[in-house]
């Protein structure tokens, strides 16, 4: 069955899936999505024996039908190999009483790697399809990890140039240089003076600029994102919930049909999402706990069905996560709206216009999927330290938010399902916070920290973080959010 992928805020703009990899966002704004969700056959007993690499091409080759076969095991072989430090690409753990899905075993050490390892090889066959002659323009705006995971995987890639920004202040130390360091003739790093939700608003201002796309075209270039609006970061990221689950079932946790409840920790919406996809195709997911941090914009959302972006936004211990305005919410809302367009085009202008919006009690009765929790820096805090008492097993800031969440869940629960806590940093990407929370007085720099959280814990430095202690620094451009423009087409030489 051929999907083709069409805007949440205009039915008549569609594309292959190609075709939106390259484009990233639909020239009405809308993100696109698949006009029907792919009818797979999941047997768990089969998958359960199946590689990493097995099950992303079944779950690959049913969204992206326009690849073959022998493109699609191409794009999965240069993605899921030795850069990994786990062969197993995203192995389940048991801690304290919960499943953890590991997703910091590649080479920026977080979740993000898992598709933006291969965005960069899809984008390449995407453009040697559609005989794309164009250069093109990554821009990305990161909360820490897209930017060094986007970064890795486009460096020195032909055919293609990257341009992250990032909000000065708004990384740990560790996400900083992971960035700043980058090799690759092709990258470009640009610190900014506001946040994350800043950068993000004005990089989706200049991919849907006309008179920018107009300079890009006369100088050969075109725009695309590596955020998980693009639709070829969100569909890799339901490969790692497919497998998860069958993983699981070969360990004898669950038998299959079983039910599986999920604590996601997220900002941008889009790896729940994803597992929100892995559901309706069939994977046997219960509630998905959608957590967030003390920028409660989501949590609030769940509780009153109003999207409220009017509200004090806080820096805080897990800074992937500081966001207010969650560009893939709107693929939900596309959906809870029964997947009408012009519904959600009006939601959308009111979040622009006004800074919230307020979905009808008709939605409200699709989104039962959903459970919405928060952790404060306390909690968060907490969830570090009773994990390692209880399991010695060190887990960082964002994965801890999704431990506090999921204990709030099941307090509300008389019968609890065996849960799956999705693990998306490791702890060594926040050395000082997490040595904090487990010990107190952390040393005074990031690198220091991880010396003595090794030596305490008994865990072993990711070589990404040793590797960063001598790394010159490459990158040193700065901009404000009103100049980004401007700082894309001094950097990009336009014309």
């Amino acid at each position: 069955m051929a999907i083709n992928y069409c805007s949440t805020r205009d039915a008549s703009e569609k594309k292959s899936a190609s075709q939106a990899i390259l484009q990233g966002l639909s020239k009405d704004g809308g993100l696109f999505v698949p006009e029907q969700l792919p009818a797979i056959q999941l047997d768990f007993h089969a998958l359960a024996e199946q590689s990493y690499q097995e099950v992303a091409l079944k779950i690959l080759s049913a969204f992206l039908t326009d690849f073959s076969e022998t493109e699609l095991k191409d794009c999965i072989d240069a993605a899921y190999g030795s850069q990994f430090e786990d062969p197993r690409i995203a192995p389940v753990s048991e801690h304290d009483g919960k499943y953890f899905l590991e997703l910091f075993h590649g080479p920026t050490i977080a979740f993000k790697d898992l598709a933006l390892q291969i965005l960069p090889h899809l984008m390449r066959t995407a453009a040697k399809k559609n005989h794309f002659d164009k250069e093109i323009v990554i821009l990305t705006a990161t909360s820490g990890d897209t930017g060094k995971a986007a970064l890795e995987g486009f460096k020195n890639v032909a055919g293609t140039q990257i341009i992250v920004f990032y909000p000065q202040g708004g990384v740990s130390p560790i996400q900083e240089k992971q960035m700043v360091t980058t090799e690759g003739d092709n990258t470009y790093v640009v610190a900014v003076d506001g946040n994350f939700d800043d950068a993000q608003t004005q990089v989706k201002k200049l991919l849907n600029d006309p008179e920018m796309r107009e300079k890009m075209a006369k100088n050969g270039k075109q725009f695309s994102s590596a955020n998980s609006i693009n639709i070829g970061r969100l569909v890799p990221q339901v490969v790692y919930y497919v497998y998860a689950y069958a993983q699981l079932v070969k360990q004898g946790t669950l038998a299959v049909g079983e039910t599986l409840d999920v604590s996601v920790p997220t900002g941008n919406f889009g790896n729940i999402l994803a597992a929100y996809y892995a559901k309706k195709i069939g994977v046997p997911l219960g509630r998905l706990i959608c957590a967030s941090n003390q920028n409660k914009v989501l949590t609030d959302f769940f509780a009153t069905g109003i999207y409220d972006v009017d509200r004090p936004f806080y820096l805080t211990t897990s800074p992937s996560m500081d966001i207010l305005v969650s560009s893939n919410l709107e693929r939900l809302v596309y959906y809870l709206t029964a997947e009408n367009p012009e519904e959600t085009a009006e939601f959308m202008a009111q979040l622009a216009r006004d800074g919230e919006y307020t979905i009808t009690e008709a939605m409200k009765e699709n989104w039962k999927d959903f459970y919405g929790a928060y952790a404060d820096e306390r909690e968060t805090a907490e969830a570090i330290h009773a994990t390692y008492q209880n399991a010695h097993y060190v887990i960082d800031p964002h994965t801890a938010v999704a431990v506090h969440a999921a204990d709030e869940y099941r307090l509300q629960e008389t019968q609890a399902l065996p849960l799956l806590v999705v693990s998306t940093a490791s702890a060594y990407k926040f050395p000082q916070v997490v040595y904090q929370s487990l010990f107190g007085d952390a040393p005074a720099n990031d690198f220091a920290a991880a010396d003595k959280l090794s030596q305490k814990t008994d865990t072993k430095i990711p070589k990404a973080v040793s590797l960063l202690i001598d790394a010159p620094i490459r990158h040193k451009e700065t901009s404000t959010i009103a100049l980004m423009g401007q700082t894309v087409e001094k950097l990009l030489h336009l014309s």
